[in-house]
Order: C-alpha cells, then structure tokens, then sequence
C-alpha cells in the first residue's frame, strides 16, 4: 500500500533537491530528496561543510524542485566543453 501511494503522490509532488555545483573539482552534486524546501534548506550547510573540508572551491547552492537526477554527481573532464545536464521540471 505505501509503495502505491508513494507512485501515487510522486505523479502529482515532486521533492526537492540541493544542487552545488564546484569549480575545483568541476562538479555538480544532488542532495535529497527531501519533502519540503525548508527541509532542503536546513540540509544544505552540511553538505558544504563537507565540501570545504574536502577543499572544493567556489562552491554554489541552488534549492530546486525536480524530478530525481540522473546521476548524484557529475564529474566534468573537460571543463571549456560541458554544459550541466539539463533539468525538466
């Protein structure tokens, strides 16, 4: 029943998702999902707290509402050449 309902209310809501993107590395990294915005948020300092223990640099934070992300993390090689993969929400 909870797998139904969840398929259910997952067509109609979808959850939210901290977005950072790094410029050393040159990454982009999805956290969640979470059921609210305000829950993203209070979520989010930790894992930039991470990120600047780890050393990332220039380290940028957007809150979305969005389906799941293909992939968690993105790693980028060729820096001048890759655009982020684009979201539809």
């Amino acid at each position: 029943m909870k797998n139904f309902l969840s398929s259910l209310f997952g067509s109609f809501f979808k959850p939210w998702w901290v977005e950072i993107s790094t410029s050393q590395p040159r990454c982009l990294y999805y956290f969640g999902p979470f059921d609210t915005e305000q829950e993203a948020i209070q979520h989010q300092g930790g894992y930039v707290e991470d990120l600047e223990q780890e050393g990332a640099q220039q380290i940028n934070v957007t809150i979305k509402c969005c389906n799941e992300p293909p992939h968690l993390t993105v790693e980028y090689t060729e820096p001048t050449r890759v655009t982020p993969p684009v979201m539809h929400n």
